[in-house]
């Protein structure tokens, strides 16, 4: 199909992120972005109070607001469309993505229960955003049954379901609030609500219904598992969550009136089928073939790979036919903190002379401490760092986990430790390729993507640490592109994402190269770093789990004492 066949049209891609959404106006024939616009949550990630109340919420908690991903619609896609010059006569379909798991519960006609005036005070009844992980004793117990009866379905997932993902999150949900629980009609992925609301009409997409719901083989986990449980779960998929699926491209609907309205589209258009956004940021990078990995950077790192083969690969997130393309298995897997870690690094832990250098330099304090830490031979800081500040999601999958640095003396200095937290992530990738390649599942190419990738000392360290060459995705805004490449799709603009992948994604090949004499040296921290991997956390020492019980206790202790007073 050439751009003549094509077309005129342009697609609009909208990326709902963790803390802003944002909006990519894309020429249907080349894939080239012709304006973008962002938007802030007003409401940010809700995890310290309640907004209606000011009612603290409880440790690991992390929420949001629902109105603020309608206002990315009012405010990111009009924006966007007026930056790119282009007329709404010209666009022939809008594709969305979203975090995921993401979730909300809902009533039947989509609205969300925290927008119900006798729910506003309620936490649960608002969307549990995908790093919201005080379900983990939920999701403790779902594994250890699930383990003990032997469910087929567990090693698809890596041998353990996550605390993030729906399952573990609807227990809790009812075990802490049935109310909500009874009151709600449908627990909705917010890839799937965004796109209901743009449409009218309620699908689940299958890469939310594999990776995070456990569909598998057709049928989502059985009345008797969920019922094992609790008596009052056993109907959760038949009542809460069960709604057609539909594939990854596919045509849901035309835009309505009202989102129209919100977005200053024509009505009518072709609205995408949702997807996560690490999974729809595949085709933008034209990383869809066997052997190459997708490694979407932020605030977590997402690992994402298509493959022909069906392998258990222990310690994924999940491996779902269809799941990132049509036709193939699509794995998953992933690191809960890289770039969150590196924030709270440079938040909490560097001194003022260091802040008033980097101010003086005119560079923020990444930038510094990049360029202070890049000057070290490898291993001369004396330092190996395990990254689970967010907890592990890969390989371990255990959110109690908790970060640890060895080696620190007095001699030690901010750069050093920012340059072992930057490895430490490094590492946790690397064990994640030898899980997989372990389990028949070979990794050729890494192709990054993400907000990490101007850091070019950071990706060098990458490539020496895998040994293995790193490519690009050459364009700002990776999931929105993706999400509009679906787009393209679903309007007909072309008869798969495989074909609108080649012709709309962007890529530049192994951008970084692995140093051999690095790479050698890396070798020696990896190993070190596979020990304490491995006694912290698969030999049972318990020692982070106790340090989080005391933490809890203490917490507890403190906001008893408050109320008293």
């Amino acid at each position: 199909m050439s751009a003549h066949d094509i077309g005129p049209g342009v697609v609009v891609g909208v990326d709902f992120g963790t803390l802003s959404g944002r909006a990519v106006v894309v020429r249907v024939a080349d894939g080239s972005e012709l304006g973008s616009a962002v938007h802030e949550y007003a409401h940010g990630v809700v995890d310290a109070v309640l907004p209606e109340t000011g009612e603290r919420l409880p440790h690991d908690w992390a929420l949001q607001v629902p109105s603020d991903y309608i206002d990315v619609l009012r405010t990111a896609v009009p924006e966007a469309l007026a930056a790119s010059g282009v007329s709404p006569e010209d666009v022939i379909g809008i594709g969305t993505d979203f975090t995921a798991c993401t979730i909300l519960p809902a009533l039947a006609d989509g609205t969300p229960l925290c927008e119900l005036p006798e729910f506003r005070t309620r936490p649960h009844a608002y969307v549990k955003l995908w790093k919201h992980h005080a379900a983990q004793a939920h999701a403790d117990r779902i594994n250890e049954l699930a383990d003990e009866r032997g469910e087929p379905w567990l090693a698809r997932y890596g041998g353990r379901l996550s605390s993030e993902w729906e399952v573990a999150k609807g227990l809790q949900l009812l075990e802490e609030d049935p109310e909500i629980y009874a009151r709600m009609d449908h627990w909705v992925e917010a890839a799937d609500w965004i796109v209901w609301k743009l449409s009218g009409t309620y699908v689940r997409n299958i890469c939310t219904a594999g990776y995070k719901a456990v569909y598998q083989d057709g049928e989502y986990p059985s009345r008797e598992f969920l019922g094992a449980l609790d008596e009052r779960f056993a109907d959760f998929f038949e009542e809460k969550v069960a709604q057609p699926l539909a594939p990854l491209g596919g045509y849901v609907g035309g835009l309505t009136d009202e989102a129209a309205r919100w977005t200053g589209l024509r009505p009518g258009i072709a609205v995408a089928v949702g997807n996560v956004d690490a999974h729809v940021t595949s085709p933008a990078a034209q990383a869809l073939d066997p052997g190459q990995m997708l490694m979407v950077m932020g605030t977590s790192t997402c690992h994402v790979m298509n493959s022909d083969a069906l392998g258990e690969v222990p310690g994924m997130c999940g491996v779902v036919r269809d799941g990132i393309t049509p036709g193939l298995w699509g794995y998953e897997a992933g690191q809960s903190g890289v770039g969150d870690i590196f924030a709270w690094f440079v938040r909490w832990q560097v001194p003022p002379d260091y802040v008033n250098e980097a101010a003086r330099r005119g560079v923020d304090l990444h930038a510094y401490l990049t360029e202070l830490a890049a000057e070290q031979p490898v291993g001369q800081h004396g330092l190996v760092a395990l990254d689970w500040h967010g907890g592990n999601r890969s390989v371990l999958v255990d959110h109690e986990l908790s970060g640890l640095i060895v080696g620190l003396t007095l001699a030690t200095k901010p750069e050093d430790i920012y340059r072992a937290l930057l490895e430490s992530t490094a590492f946790g990738t690397r064990k994640i390729i030898e899980s997989f390649e372990e389990s028949g599942v070979p990794v050729e190419e890494l192709v990054a993507a993400g907000g990490l990738l101007k850091n070019a000392f950071l990706m060098q360290l990458y490539a020496d640490i895998t040994r293995r060459p790193i490519s690009l995705l050459d364009a700002e805004h990776g999931p929105a592109l993706g999400s509009a490449i679906h787009a393209a799709v679903a309007a007909g603009a072309y008869p798969d994402v495989h074909v609108a992948a080649a012709a709309m994604g962007r890529k530049r090949p192994s951008v970084y190269v692995p140093d051999e004499a690095r790479a050698d040296a890396y070798d020696a921290l990896y190993a070190e770093y596979l020990l304490l991997h491995d006694h912290f956390g698969r030999e049972s020492n318990g020692l982070m789990h106790r340090l989080r019980d005391i933490r809890r206790r203490a917490v507890a202790g403190s906001e008893w004492r408050t109320v008293a007073l």
